[in-house]
């Protein structure tokens, strides 16, 4: 990486979409796998600033306002076909282009978890401690 290059530049803007797809998509799945509009608003508002809290090329990446992230409509399980994939993607490509960035990424979605799993009052239920294992599991398969 030249001194002029941005840390961004190493990916391309279909890279780029795959983690912001990875690290929204789990946004959204950890708010839907939280019983309760209001609970689940405030699952989704707490993993949202998580994002914020990267640093390193995965931070400047979801800073980045993503162009053609597609997270609406249809169901959780289709949501869920396409966050796993863009987790196992992500992974895969930050192991060829920024092997470093590998654990960042990796943490950057465990906090994401953590927060909007803390976002509500109690323990967390089964659907959310199930969508955690799969999301780990998903990070981990790459």
């Amino acid at each position: 990486m030249s001194e002029k290059t941005t840390p961004t530049e190493i990916l391309t803007p279909a890279e780029k979409l795959t983690l912001q797809t990875a690290a929204h998509g789990v946004v959204s799945l950890m708010a839907a796998a939280d019983p309760g509009l209001i609970s689940s608003t405030r699952s989704g508002m707490a993993g949202g600033k998580a994002l914020s809290a990267a640093t390193g090329l995965v931070g400047h990446v979801l800073a980045e306002k993503p162009k053609g992230l597609d997270l609406e409509g249809g169901s959780t399980a289709g949501l869920a076909d396409r966050t796993f994939t863009a987790l196992a993607d992500s992974v895969t490509l930050l192991k060829a282009k920024a092997p470093g960035e590998v654990e960042n990424f990796r943490a950057t979605v465990a906090t994401i978890t953590e927060a909007a799993s803390r976002a509500h009052k109690g323990a967390a239920g089964p659907a959310e401690a199930a969508m955690i294992q799969k999301i780990t599991a998903a990070l981990a398969d790459a």
